[in-house]
């Protein structure tokens, strides 16, 4: 069955690509809205780890909608969820049997609820997955320790291939680089480097 995932290039999405790769032909899709060439890590990555590739154009219309979310919120995850929506949405509606994203049992944003994923799947005839609904963030982070090269530090500082990014280009651009700093908490990502 070929298998479409939701990939960043940090470690839940790279975790999760690893898990499927014994059950499903996996294609590691990185969805963006071309603001930046943020996308590119990502793609190295996947060959890199010599998996499929595609880009996965989302509506930019979506993208300002993400913004403006953010900013009457003073925060990012309503923003972020409503993107990772849209992202679902259009990867669903793409040729794959079934889809699949990163997102761990104690994930503040995105999640997807039962009642999306049922809905995913009854109105596009797919099967959405989550392998890593399960693990928490300990699991997670013992799994990679043991098996991923990471490279960790501050978001504005990694290089990566996820919404927030895109997000945080456009924030900045319109409204100024401390807006970023207001909007955004501080914390960590992880863009993965290689399998040890």
């Amino acid at each position: 069955m070929e298998l479409g995932l939701l990939y960043s290039a940090g470690k839940d999405s790279t975790l999760a690509a690893l898990l499927l790769e014994e059950f499903y032909d996996v294609t590691l899709v990185t969805a963006h809205f071309g603001v930046s060439d943020d996308w590119q890590h990502a793609r190295t990555t996947a060959t890199q780890l010599e998996f499929d590739f595609r880009r996965l154009e989302l509506d930019p219309d979506v993208a300002h909608e993400a913004v403006e979310k953010i900013r009457l919120d003073g925060f990012p995850r309503n923003g972020i969820q409503h993107v990772h929506q849209h992202a679902l949405e259009r990867l669903a509606d793409s040729e794959f049997d079934a889809i699949a994203d990163g997102s761990r049992r104690d994930d503040r944003v995105p999640t997807v609820s039962r009642a999306q994923a049922q809905s995913l799947e009854d109105r596009h005839g797919v099967e959405y997955i989550a392998p890593l609904s399960g693990f928490g963030r300990t699991a997670v982070d013992q799994l990679v320790d043991a098996h991923l090269e990471v490279t960790v530090g501050p978001s504005e500082e990694i290089s990566r291939a996820d919404y927030e990014a895109e997000l945080r280009t456009l924030i900045a651009d319109e409204d100024g680089p401390d807006a970023v700093r207001e909007l955004f908490p501080d914390h960590e990502q992880t863009y993965v480097t290689g399998i040890r």
